[in-house]
């Protein structure tokens, strides 16, 4: 017999329908599920910044000193990891918190325009590349943000940027695909791996990340009036 919506519908989502033993099975699956999942997430998160911090924090500090200098950010990343890269942008722009200073920070993703242009004349693999090349100067900072670290995309305006001496930043994850390998050969300077292959708690460290070093970079400037020096 054919199955009907209704059907479905009763299956799947049986609190919907009043089947109240059903009901409490499911929800009390689900809090398992729930309790689980946040155990989990809270443990990579706890591993990941221990064994980290020394790495964490010399980027960190590296950013500083590039807003010092009067350097900007330029942030990228495809699908989930653009809109943190947008996150990123609006947390240096618009900082929230009391004493600290807007710096400037530009997400790469954010225009349409642009981003369809390339895309469509050159290559998608470029439409960060030809932003970095008219937007970014020597000293500025390039944070991309890839789940696998292996967007083509993010390789090649690493590369860009490097070769154009803006110092480089990655988020990554897994075992960092060939981000980390750039990192490891040289041809980038950070790379901070979440070593998961879960996707949502890659990305769910990636926030606590990035909202740190934001903070990181700030007490930086407050803290260390050295940090930048001279030219």
């Amino acid at each position: 017999m054919t199955k009907t919506a209704d059907d479905f519908s009763r299956t799947f989502y049986p609190f919907l329908h009043g089947d109240e033993k059903q009901s409490r099975e499911l929800t009390e699956g689900l809090r398992f599920s729930l309790a689980e999942k946040v155990r989990e997430s809270v443990g990579v998160k706890s591993k990941f910044f221990e064994e980290n911090a020394d790495a964490i924090l010399a980027a960190s500090l590296a950013m500083a000193k590039a807003f010092r200098r009067g350097r900007k950010l330029l942030v990228c990343g495809n699908g989930g990891s653009a809109t943190d890269a947008q996150h990123i942008a609006v947390e240096f722009m618009h900082p929230i918190g009391v004493g600290r200073k807007a710096l400037p920070a530009i997400c790469l993703a954010n225009d349409m325009a642009m981003v369809t242009a390339v895309a469509n004349d050159v290559g998608f693999d470029d439409v960060f590349t030809r932003q970095i090349i008219a937007l970014g100067c020597e000293g500025d900072i390039l944070l991309g943000v890839s789940t696998s670290g292996n967007s083509e995309n993010l390789l090649r305006a690493f590369a860009t940027a490097r070769r154009m001496g803006l110092t480089t930043v990655g988020l990554a994850g897994g075992d960092g695909g060939k981000m980390s390998e750039m990192c490891a050969q040289g041809s980038s300077d950070f790379c901070l791996t979440v070593p998961t292959p879960s996707v949502h708690r890659i990305q769910e460290t990636h926030v606590a990340l990035y909202h740190i070093m934001w903070d990181l970079v700030h007490a930086f400037l407050q803290h260390e009036p050295s940090v930048g020096g001279g030219e």
